[in-house]
């Protein structure tokens, strides 16, 4: 009985073993792959380039990635443009994922950031910044952590009328007022609805949590920015649970 127990354990042992020495190999595998974003200018335009390149000797499959190019214009309001895909890359391969192309004037500030994971796992990331020419002009590279890649407290202006940019604008003195940052993304999207009438959307996380049709008036447009915030604050805890739980 002993011998059979003993025998059964170095089954397991080396079973165990080799399920180990196949992760290891198929991480490194993966983890060949790396992101890299390239800038090219000229004059005020520029053109931000995704890139990944399979570093080893093996096709490699089931991969996607996120470029995000944040633009930060001289009133301190945002713009983005974002991109996703999927893509293969053959052995020793460098290919191109995108291409996002842009004005850029002096006094603008512009942040890009590019993630590459295989299926939902992060495998490698970049990031580059270009800051006003007033303070140096330069471009840099900084550390990021694909949980906090945008930065907290943004809010991301789509409207498409005075009345959409004017309640951006109350919104955003509200927002900074109170202090919070939250740590996703607020986008405030405006669209067409009956007549000559539109549509104010607010998004956190790509969500809608609120939305409403525009009137005119500078009470009504605070009203609604009051309960916009009701309303984030309300996504924010709920999401902060979810976020627990997971933990």
């Amino acid at each position: 009985m002993m011998l059979r127990f003993n025998f059964f354990k170095r089954k397991i042992k080396y079973i165990t073993l080799f399920l180990l020495c196949i992760t290891e190999s198929y991480a490194q595998e993966i983890n060949e792959v790396k992101a890299k974003i390239l800038i090219l200018k000229k004059d005020n335009f520029i053109a931000v380039k995704a890139q990944a390149e399979n570093e080893g000797v093996l096709f490699k499959d089931e991969f996607n990635y996120n470029l995000l190019v944040l633009k930060k214009s001289k009133d301190g309001s945002y713009s983005n443009n974002k991109q996703s895909g999927e893509f293969s890359l053959k052995p020793n391969e460098k290919k191109e994922l995108s291409l996002i192309r842009l004005s850029l004037n002096p006094d603008e500030e512009l942040r890009a950031y590019l993630f590459i994971k295989h299926k939902e796992t992060l495998i490698d990331k970049d990031t580059l910044i270009i800051v006003p020419k007033k303070v140096g002009g330069i471009i840099k590279k900084e550390k990021i952590d694909e949980s906090n890649f945008v930065l907290k407290g943004l809010v991301i202006e789509e409207a498409i009328t005075k009345i959409g940019k004017d309640f951006y604008d109350f919104f955003y003195q509200e927002y900074l007022l109170s202090g919070l940052k939250y740590p996703f993304i607020i986008k405030i999207k405006e669209k067409p609805g009956l007549r000559r009438t539109t549509v104010l959307i607010i998004e956190a996380d790509d969500k809608k949590v609120f939305e409403f049709m525009t009137m005119p008036g500078e009470d009504f447009l605070k009203r609604a920015v009051k309960a916009s915030l009701v309303r984030l604050s309300s996504y924010s805890k709920q999401r902060n649970t979810l976020l627990s739980y997971k933990i």
